[in-house]
């Protein structure tokens, strides 16, 4: 099909690009705005429009860590354009979801051509404060950008910050440990099918030039402490653990096939997002209706291979968020996914790296050049933010869907799942539902637990150093517990 034969608001994905520094000088390390112009300079040179830049109509920008009020406005003075400038709100969904939002609003012609970037210099950044030197980053007052895009989520209630559930390294083993439980794996046979599923993950950095960490790993390596892989929040040890010490930028342009005809970006890079979604889990953890799975993956996931026209068996390539294993294998359960296919492009956010919120950024960047490579073949990406809390899906083909790009969003249907109560203030017996035991660098230092109450769900805690010694070494979902007025538990 030519582009002639194309509706010309159909929305096409037609540049990615991608950017990795580890200058010998931190100091001399590129900033973040700098850095996203490179990704999306290189995006350009992919489309083989090297002016596209300029012609943009919106130039969005993937929040991160650092102080820039309108990095967008930045990047319009660098390439010239007058665009709409955009900003989002925190979370690992947000790429996907802004090109989600960017096809609705090329396909209803509110938008012509879309700039995406995002980028994190988190690596240079530390490293030259350990000299007592600071990289210049460009300064910006009194500027706000043009909308904020997406809405801002608390996922963290009182009573988990108090009981120590407050980060990703907290939460996320707790899932593993009841995803364990919900397939009857003994821990050793777990822990061995994990460290196997991370080896890969591992070969596919190895392979991907952008990947921050290339260094072959074995699975035995992954799975067992050493000194440079501890353990951090049991069963994960470092190499489990998503990392954001590095920088990375990564950039989509989004065009309308008449932009991308007019700009002279030729059909053969032009890849076809067939379909997106988008919904969210509870957004407190207390309230999952279980911690093994996700309504939201189940959903949403499955809605935008639906709403693509196609299967789970014709998706020939599949970039699933990774921040830990647990993310990686909840949503290939939802999503109908073998645990033993290949499930990363990238590397996942161990290797490849997890620069905040852009990871996906860089997923789809890496699916489309996979999907040039061969075309006809059908990619999805998956995006998750928080605790299995936001997600979002694409479906990318380098074939023009029949029906057009096609998103909803899912909501309505994923908040009819039931859920659970927090029972914050109970104290006695009770039953293990999930844990985790989180490690310093030299021993255990607390065991975390949600229990299940006669009223819902409970969090509670130990420090007792036999007991952590026992929940490492033993299966201890389904154990009876009483949890005292400090919310500690013990073995009934």
């Amino acid at each position: 099909m030519t582009d002639t034969q194309i509706d010309p608001r159909t929305p096409v994905l037609v540049g990615a690009g991608q950017f990795k520094q580890r200058p010998e000088v931190p100091v001399e390390a590129l900033e973040p705005v700098a850095m996203m112009a490179e990704a999306l300079a290189a995006a350009a040179e992919d489309a083989g429009a090297p002016g596209l830049t300029s012609r943009a109509t919106h130039t969005w920008v993937v929040k991160g860590a650092w102080p820039y009020p309108d990095p967008a406005a930045l990047l319009n003075e660098r390439f010239g354009a007058s665009a709409r400038t955009g900003l989002s709100t925190d979370g690992g969904n947000v790429p996907q979801s802004l090109v989600n939002m960017a096809c609705n609003r090329i396909a209803a012609g509110e938008a012509d051509v879309v700039l995406i970037a995002g980028a994190e210099g988190i690596w240079s950044r530390r490293r030259a404060r350990r000299r007592d030197e600071r990289i210049p980053y460009t300064s910006q007052t009194d500027k706000v950008p043009d909308e904020v895009l997406g809405a801002d989520v608390v996922m963290n209630n009182k009573v988990e910050v108090e009981r120590g559930l407050r980060d990703p390294i907290n939460l996320y083993p707790v899932f593993e440990s009841a995803f364990r439980a919900s397939r009857g794996e003994s821990m050793d046979e777990h822990r061995d099918r994990v460290a196997a599923m991370w080896e890969k993950f591992n070969q596919a950095a190895v392979a991907n030039p952008y990947a921050w960490v290339r260094t072959p790993m074995t699975a035995d390596e992954i799975r067992n402490p050493s000194q440079t892989n501890r353990l951090i929040g049991f069963p994960y040890t470092k190499c489990m653990n998503s990392n954001w010490d590095l920088d990375l930028a990564a950039a989509l342009i989004v065009c309308s096939a008449e932009a991308a005809s007019a700009a002279g970006v030729p059909t053969d890079r032009w890849l076809f997002p067939y379909a997106g979604t988008d919904g969210r889990d509870t957004n407190y953890v207390s309230n999952r209706g279980d911690l093994h799975s996700s309504p939201a993956i189940r959903v949403a996931g499955r809605r935008a291979m639906e709403l693509a026209g196609v299967g789970v068996d014709d998706i020939d390539y599949v970039d699933l968020y990774s921040c830990f294993p647990s993310a990686v294998q909840i949503s290939a359960t939802e999503l109908g996914l073998g645990l033993d296919r290949d499930l990363t492009l990238t590397g996942g956010l161990t290797f490849a790296g997890g620069p905040l919120n852009n990871y996906v950024g860089h997923s789809i960047a890496t699916m489309a050049g996979k999907l040039r490579e061969n075309p006809g073949s059908i990619g999805l990406c998956s995006a998750n933010g928080g605790y299995l809390t936001k997600h979002s899906f694409g479906v990318y083909s380098t074939t023009p869907p029949e029906a057009g790009f096609r998103h909803q969003d899912c909501q309505d249907e994923i908040d009819r799942f039931p859920s659970v109560d927090l029972d914050a203030d109970y104290t006695g017996d009770a039953t293990v539902e999930a844990y985790t035991v989180m490690h310093g660098r030299e021993a255990p230092e607390v065991a975390l637990a949600a229990v299940r109450t006669p009223n819902g769900r409970q969090w509670a805690r130990s420090s007792d150093a036999g007991l952590m010694d026992e929940m490492i070494r033993s299966e201890f979902i389904g154990t009876d517990v009483v949890v005292d007025d400090a919310f500690e538990f013990a073995p009934a």
